[in-house]
């Protein structure tokens, strides 16, 4: 195993919104990022509704975010939460990146989750969705630490940076534990 290469991580996350607390954490994790990890930011926003009738030839922007998970060793998802539950746009890129089932890029990666949200749970359950549907994907999550972020609009700015210290210090410490982990599964 060569210790010396860097971790690539796939980061995206599961919100269109321009002002995204979400999209704010992904930006910090890419910033925050530990020495030997590479953090790539996808944008979802391109991708179509998921029609099965397209799975064999699907567009472009399905075919680029497939192939840039599939080139990743690790995968960091910020998500909102959305009537107790992950957004539709997040589950659209999933199922699309998922499809065909021989074809499935998450299969036996590392992922990590992040999720912020205006309310007091800071979109816990919406994690925990996003872990069951790893499992049929058969992604390996990190269990802890978890950065789940409460009342986002007291620790983001306006600018989409988070500015609250205690925040980002989770985020390095997620970062540098989905380092360990990927290295682990390696």
């Amino acid at each position: 195993m060569d210790t010396n290469k860097k971790t690539k991580v796939i980061a995206f996350a599961g919100s269109l919104r321009k002002g995204s607390f979400n999209k704010a954490l992904i930006s910090a994790a890419k910033e925050l990022a530990p020495e030997g990890m590479e953090i790539e930011i996808f944008d979802i926003a391109g991708i179509p509704l998921y029609n099965q009738d397209d799975e064999k030839i699907p567009p472009k922007t399905v075919v680029e975010f497939k192939e840039a998970i599939r080139n990743a060793d690790a995968v960091l998802i910020a998500t909102p939460e959305y009537n107790y539950s992950i957004p539709g746009v997040l589950k659209n890129a999933i199922d699309w990146a998922s499809r065909p089932y021989d074809s499935n890029p998450f299969k036996g990666k590392p992922a990590a989750i992040m999720s912020a949200s205006g309310s007091i749970l800071g979109g816990s359950r919406a994690q925990y969705h996003l872990r069951q549907v790893f499992v049929f994907l058969d992604v390996h999550p990190l269990n802890k630490p978890e950065v789940i972020v409460p009342m986002a609009q007291d620790k983001i700015d306006a600018e989409g940076r988070v500015k609250d210290e205690y925040t980002r210090s989770k985020i390095r410490e997620l970062l540098e534990s989905l380092m360990e982990w990927t290295l682990r599964l390696r």
